[in-house]
Order: C-alpha cells, then sequence, then structure tokens
C-alpha cells in the first residue's frame, strides 16, 4: 500500500561538467510524472527557481569541493538530509576535476589569478573527504538506470511505497 508521504529529495551540483544532471533532465522527460506522485523535488535549481534546503530525506550531490564557499555548503546540505548521496566521478573520486590538484609550481603560478578570482582552495576535495557519504553512484556521467534504482529503493526505504 502506498502512502500520502512523499520522498523529499535535494540535487546539488559542484564543480564537475554537470554531466550527472543532464542524464537526471533526461530520466525526468520520461519519469517525471510518475515519480512527481511519490517525491518531492524540494531543491533542484535545474528543474526550479525556488528551492528549500531544509528537511530533505535524500540529497543527491554531484561534483567535488573546489571553494572554501562549496565546502560550506556541503557541509550545510549533509546537516539537512537524512542521507547524502554522492554522484558522479568528481563527487566519488575528486577526478577528474581534482587534476589541478596535481600541478607544479609553474602551473599553479601560471594560473594564480584566475585561482585567487573565484576564491578556489588550494586542492580540490571529494565529497566524502568532507562530509559522511551515505551511499555512491559512480560514472561521468552517472548510469541512468543505477540512479533509477537509488531511487526506487529509497520510496521503499522512506516508506513510501512498498517492495
Amino acid at each position: 500500500m502506498e502512502s500520502n508521504k512523499k520522498l523529499v529529495i535535494g540535487w546539488f551540483s559542484f564543480t564537475c561538467c554537470e554531466d550527472s544532471s543532464i542524464v537526471l533532465t533526461e530520466i525526468l522527460n520520461t519519469k517525471f510524472f510518475e515519480w512527481k506522485k511519490n517525491i518531492e523535488f524540494r531543491y533542484m535549481r535545474i528543474l526550479k527557481t525556488v528551492n528549500k534546503l531544509e528537511g530533505l530525506d535524500i540529497a543527491f550531490v554531484e561534483g567535488a569541493s573546489s571553494s572554501e564557499k562549496h565546502t560550506e555548503q556541503i557541509k550545510e546540505i549533509r546537516a539537512n538530509c537524512k542521507k547524502l548521496v554522492a554522484v558522479g566521478s568528481c563527487a566519488v573520486t575528486g577526478m577528474p576535476s581534482g587534476n589541478r590538484n596535481n600541478f607544479d609550481e609553474e602551473t599553479l603560478q601560471k594560473y594564480k589569478e584566475l585561482f585567487d578570482k573565484f576564491a578556489y582552495s588550494k586542492k580540490v576535495q571529494k565529497i566524502s573527504d568532507l562530509v559522511t557519504v551515505d551511499e555512491m553512484i559512480p560514472g561521468c556521467p552517472m548510469k541512468a538506470d543505477d540512479f533509477i534504482a537509488h531511487i526506487d529503493k529509497y520510496l521503499v526505504e522512506f516508506g513510501i511505497k512498498n517492495a
């Protein structure tokens, strides 16, 4: 038996090519009307302009942290969700966004002005370096079937649908 409760999710994107966001958009082309009965998309800037961070069941975080501002935002997301899922290679491994972690001193100096302009940290960090990550959906981009399977699992786990 299905309940009236909805799974409350958020989708967040940091330093990456946002390929998993593109995959999610493609998934929504076919799943949106089915999912909107059971899912509240509370924070999803790729879908809506008014977003709320509070009270998330699941936060999906794509990308890596490349600044102190990102790190603070990721910690705030973690504090406002029951589960945090790292999505895509950059969130899971820090790469390829973290390639600049391996720059030699000459290359770092070459891009110093750019790094300063955007207040980049010395190192790019994967999400699990900053907060507890409950699950991961790897890939660059993530596989649509993996994401759908996670949503199906969470709908059951959070008592929205029966197995």
